[in-house]
């Protein structure tokens, strides 16, 4: 019989098991639903055990399930333990920051004032769609749109972030541009909703991918909403309005209690909040229409 304690099935039967489905922790894992299907099967097979009921809105645990639950939860806190022990025992200390797409692009167009050559220090940018448990040092640092509900996570209200539609600077006929949509599983967020709520008659072209939507605004092909720290950056683009009323939302940074005192989390922590706060204006929208 296969070892059932191995580390990285009990790690995916979590995934599964918080997603409660295949699909949702594929996403997370960047393992394919199919795969994932498969090595709960192999699991239940070799415990002898049904972990999951399974139904088409999703997997749910069954009482046994539950209690494999707690013991691999134990487990996910020694792994995460090594896993700290390493990285803060290095040479080079790694500290891991969660944040977006769009505020990790941010980040990465300004990683020249979070990081430098040379220096013992790596830093490992986790771009998230999905939750990243800061609690349970999934990261060190996160960027949130949302104070955190945890009371053992330390947070700091940065700013706000604003929210506009933007257009190509040379478009022509600015009446005629037709929008872009944000669809599929990242057709969640609030601006992907408001442009389906009030313009989805006029929507011409649809992505998957938000980030899309920056290129395609870019090449002439329509109008989209961006946060306004992305749209206001782009010299090729220019407002089409004025932000967003509802569309805006806070900025958090959420920290870890005991891994925010270490010293290179500190440091990049500092950095983040002189940088963010540099920029504020920016992240407000605080300037002219274009």
């Amino acid at each position: 019989m296969k070892d059932v304690t191995d580390w990285d099935t009990l790690r995916l039967f979590l995934a599964v098991a918080r997603a409660g489905g295949l699909g949702p922790a594929a996403r997370q894992t960047a393992i394919s639903a199919p795969t994932l299907g498969r090595r709960m099967a192999a699991l239940e097979r070799a415990l002898e055990l049904r972990l999951f009921d399974r139904a088409r809105t999703g997997y749910s645990l069954t009482e046994v399930g539950r209690a494999l639950y707690g013991q691999a939860e134990e487990m996910e806190t020694v792994a995460l333990g090594i896993d700290r022990w390493r990285r803060e025992d290095a040479p080079r200390r790694s500290v891991r920051v969660s944040a977006g797409a769009w505020t990790s692009r941010f980040l990465a167009r300004h990683v020249g004032r979070l990081w430098s050559a040379g220096e013992p220090l790596v830093v490992e940018f986790v771009t998230a769609t999905q939750r990243v448990d800061i609690l349970r040092r999934e990261a060190d640092i996160g960027i949130r749109n949302h104070a955190p509900a945890e009371v053992r996570l330390a947070a700091r209200r940065l700013s706000d972030v604003a929210f506009a539609t933007y257009r190509a600077r040379d478009a022509v006929d600015r009446a005629a541009l037709p929008w872009i949509a944000v669809i599929g599983d990242a057709g969640i967020t609030p601006s992907a909703r408001w442009t389906g709520d009030r313009h989805r008659a006029e929507v011409a072209l649809a992505t998957t991918d938000p980030r899309m939507v920056l290129d395609l605004v870019a090449a002439g092909a329509g109008r989209g909403v961006l946060p306004c720290f992305v749209g206001d950056a782009e010299a090729g683009l220019a407002r089409d309005g004025d932000p967003i009323p509802d569309l805006r939302s806070q900025q958090w940074l959420v920290l870890n209690e005991q891994a925010r005192h270490a010293g290179a989390v500190r440091q990049v922590i500092d950095r983040i909040v002189a940088l963010l706060a540099e920029h504020r204006a920016l992240f407000e929208g605080d300037q002219p229409a274009g």
